[in-house]
């Protein structure tokens, strides 16, 4: 079936460009809070408080995705070693050695941005630190891919070969995305497939990039929660995202300080 996309003004894209810096400002402070003995609920609160200041809306609070899952109830998702993404930040500690996931959007002036990070807390495993590495030059590679004439296939090709090719599976359950007036916007970004297949980009285009990469399976299971989503064999997992605009000769990073 052939995907829709939202294309965008230049002006809707300088709109994008700012909700994006907003957004990454607040990402790097909260990747700088986390160490062990830091609580979610501590992270959470100081998202919240730059929102406040920012005067933006955060993304998924209150995000509902169908009658039977309560809405999402935190401005933050942190997810924890062997959960992948959508982990509710409340009554979790951060301990010694922990990988933690740190997934955020913001609407601002009617435009939505979406990005994410992974950070060690205090020392971590070599298996761990190797796991993040890749895990953020897998988005790299997919983004340098990004540009007019290509397609979806190119970008989820060159993630996949990255983290396969040093030992770790892409998780296929999830997904990236469109971004803009809404969080969540056709088309789908996969971080796996084939060259020259998918949607074929253009300038104007805007989409969130965001491997998943376990360190042992690609299967997921869900919490009780109906968000949580976790390594089926409790491995390790961690998680990169940037929102994209396509240009005219290639490709911005929308969410960069």
């Amino acid at each position: 079936m052939k995907q829709k996309t939202n294309i965008k003004s230049k002006s809707e894209i300088k709109t994008m460009r700012e909700s994006g810096k907003i957004l990454a400002e607040i990402l790097q402070l909260l990747a700088s809070k986390v160490e062990p003995g830091i609580s979610g609920n501590e992270l959470e609160k100081i998202a919240e408080k730059e929102i406040k200041k920012y005067n933006v809306i955060p993304s998924f609070k209150n995000y509902v995705i169908n009658k039977n899952v309560i809405p999402f109830p935190s401005v933050l998702c942190l997810s924890i070693n062997d959960e992948i993404v959508h982990g509710f930040p409340h009554h979790k500690m951060i301990k010694e050695g922990d990988i933690v996931s740190i997934d955020m959007g913001v609407k601002y002036k009617e435009f939505h941005s979406d990005s994410a990070v992974t950070v060690g807390a205090g020392k971590i495993s070599e298996k761990a630190r190797k796991l993040i590495e890749v895990t953020k030059e897998s988005l790299f590679k997919g983004i340098e891919q990004v540009k007019p004439g290509n397609r979806i296939g190119d970008i989820g090709f060159a993630v996949q070969q990255h983290a396969e090719k040093n030992g770790f599976s892409v998780v296929r359950s999830l997904v990236g995305h469109g971004v803009g007036r809404s969080i969540h916007e056709p088309p789908e970004v996969p971080n796996f497939g084939n060259k020259k297949t998918g949607l074929k980009l253009c300038s104007g285009m805007t989409f969130a990039i965001e491997p998943m990469l376990n360190e042992g399976s690609y299967d997921i299971k869900c919490d009780n929660d109906g968000w949580t989503i976790r390594t089926i064999d409790g491995k390790l997992s961690a998680h990169f995202e940037h929102t994209i605009a396509v240009t005219d000769s290639g490709y911005e990073i929308l969410t960069e300080v």
